[in-house]
């Protein structure tokens, strides 16, 4: 099986996901169906404190939040429709949101995960009709990550 350019790391506390392989073909199966190739995917799990120094330093927003996705992609042509990115998430915030929205840490997890990569392809979730186009897109992943 050919090496997946996803990979998985924590900062600061004790975390790494259940069946990383499976994420792993998941992600890059998404990535595809959108038109799109993993070259470098970094996925860092962190805690609240963590996660919020990194929104207060680079994007000046002083709120908690489950997630922040830095692209690290460039201009170059050749890399056109290539992925590049860190996702800082916290899995302090997942396991908060999942209790909150009634679901399992692993599915809101995962639906973390790919509201990452989404956003790394071009999906924004500024407006509400880009709210729902996101969540869409998010919803179609999920089911087929539990398949």
């Amino acid at each position: 099986m050919p090496n997946i350019p996803v990979y998985f790391f924590s900062e600061g506390i004790r975390f790494s996901p259940l069946h990383k392989k499976k994420l792993r073909l998941w992600l890059q199966s998404a990535a595809k169906k959108e038109g799109y190739s993993i070259q470098t995917l970094n996925y860092i799990f962190c805690d609240d404190n963590y996660l919020l120094s990194i929104n207060q330093k680079y994007l000046n927003h002083h709120t908690l939040t489950d997630i922040i996705t830095f692209d690290n992609g460039g201009e170059d042509p050749l890399t056109e429709n290539t992925v590049e990115g860190d996702i800082f998430i916290s899995y302090e915030r997942v396991k908060e949101n999942a209790k909150k929205f009634g679901v399992q840490a692993e599915t809101e997890l995962k639906r973390v995960m790919i509201h990452g990569l989404l956003h790394l392809m071009g999906y924004k979730d500024k407006t509400l009709k880009d709210k729902e186009l996101m969540r869409k897109k998010e919803d179609i992943y999920l089911l087929k990550a539990s398949k």
